[in-house]
């Protein structure tokens, strides 16, 4: 079994080594994306214990790291409101956007129904991180993979058109650096991974009851572990095939 095993990674070393340097860039670029993609997902379940998705409401849905994913996955496009609750724009526009969300659950849209969302952006770091949120309040037209940023101004009326009418007219933002893709998966990866670290040497530290000095030193080893083991991978896709005299 271990020798069949050994011979089919063999296999697949060789074969990834015949392909173009290029090619071999994209292969490892999808992978880490793939990676990063699957572990956020994993982390939303296991870590945050992900809850089911909102129920319909007529009103604003709050949208957390919980039941972002899911709820975005039920095809329908989704107005979403970045904001903190210590904006005094955000607190001021409330009841208008509260409007908006009545008016659009309400409506039948001929081109997509639109659910209107809000997300803590100060409390939720990493879903602001995926969508490169500068300032508050912040407004995303999601339609399955694609991301629609409004820049008008805020007024019931306003949103609600370009949530259902002029949305085609602005530039979706590009797949790559979106927060589906791959450089969005890695700063929410990177602020995730930034939470955990601090929270694990919180628990080393006071749970544990280990010295700071320690605590560090074992989180310093696990990265210097992890980092490893991320460089042998990366260097297998992406090291040359070397020349046979």
């Amino acid at each position: 079994m271990v020798p069949s095993i050994l011979n089919a990674s063999a296999t697949m070393k060789t074969k990834i080594h015949s392909l173009p340097l290029l090619r071999r860039m994209t292969f490892a670029s999808f992978l880490i994306a793939t990676i990063l993609l699957s572990w956020n997902n994993w982390a939303g379940i296991q870590f945050v214990h992900a809850a089911a998705a909102p129920e319909k409401a007529e009103g604003v849905i709050q949208l957390t790291a919980k039941n972002f994913d899911k709820s975005l996955s039920d095809g329908n496009a989704w107005l979403i409101e970045f904001y903190a609750p210590w904006c005094s724009h955000c607190t001021r526009f409330a009841p208008a956007y509260e409007a908006v969300a009545k008016q659009l659950h309400s409506e039948k849209n001929n081109k997509h129904n639109v659910k209107v969302a809000k997300i803590d952006g100060a409390a939720e770091r990493a879903l602001s991180s995926r969508f490169s949120v500068k300032g508050f309040p912040t407004f995303f037209l999601v339609n399955g993979w694609t991301v629609r940023e409004y820049a008008g101004n805020r007024s019931q009326e306003n949103l609600v058109k370009f949530a259902t009418e002029t949305y085609e007219e602005v530039e979706a933002m590009p797949f790559l650096f979106g927060p589906f893709g791959p450089m969005g998966q890695l700063r929410s990866f990177l602020m995730r991974s930034g939470a955990w670290v601090v929270g694990l040497y919180e628990n080393l530290t006071e749970t544990r009851g280990l010295k700071p000095l320690i605590a560090m030193a074992v989180l310093c080893f696990g990265g210097i572990v992890v980092g490893l083991i991320m460089i042998v991978v990366l260097g297998v896709f992406m090291m040359s095939k070397m020349k046979q005299d």
